[in-house]
């Protein structure tokens, strides 16, 4: 069977989203720090950005929890995550709860007791756990490493492993700030396990 990554994501392996240092240069909420030098224009928020991160504050299907994190980056990372993304799509098994799947036209109800956990199954592949380790980290990745890997779709280890299923080609083309903001949103929402996945085709 094949994991969308090797290695530490042997879990699992499809969709989204791990960076820890740049993490601080967040989107200027009020309890961010003062803009360093490197920081660019384009992590200033704006009124366009604030309706995203308030409505994806709004929109997250777990509580989030905001200890030492950058608020502003977290909404926008929902945001993303939630209403763009398709992250629940590939990474929570099954994606709704029972009695509330959209596609049978049912009222929505997302699983939240996998949410972004991994475990899906598509062919030989399983989507991995993206939710935060032992150490806060979204499926063991440093936000350098996650920016690489959603760059080149590579980790740095595994140079000639490169990811399937997942739509990092497309990911790659996202502003720094805002995969910086999904590392965020992945680092504060709660750690799950994957539900139940069928097993795969030979």
């Amino acid at each position: 069977m094949t994991y969308f990554r090797r290695g530490r994501w042997a879990a699992a392996g499809l969709g989204f989203l791990a960076v820890v240092g740049g993490v601080a240069l967040g989107c200027g909420s009020e309890d961010s720090p003062a803009p360093t030098q490197d920081q660019h224009a384009e992590d200033t928020v704006g009124a366009e950005d604030r309706e995203r991160i308030e409505k994806g504050l709004e929109l997250s299907p777990v509580p989030v929890n905001l200890e030492g994190l950058d608020r502003d980056l977290v909404g926008l990372g929902s945001y993303i995550v939630n209403a763009q993304g398709a992250c629940n799509d590939c990474h929570t098994n099954p994606p709704f709860a029972p009695g509330g799947n959209p596609f049978l036209g049912e009222p929505e109800r997302i699983n939240t007791e996998h949410f972004l956990a991994g475990g899906m199954v598509f062919g030989t592949v399983v989507s991995p756990n993206i939710t935060p380790d032992e150490e806060g980290l979204p499926g063991g990745y440093t936000l350098e490493e996650f920016l690489e890997l959603m760059r080149t779709g590579r980790e740095a280890d595994e140079e000639d492993e490169i990811l399937q299923v997942m739509p990092w080609p497309i990911y790659a083309k996202m502003t720094d700030r805002d995969l910086r903001a999904i590392y965020e949103y992945l680092r504060s929402i709660p750690p799950a396990q994957p539900g139940t996945a069928p097993a795969p085709a030979p």
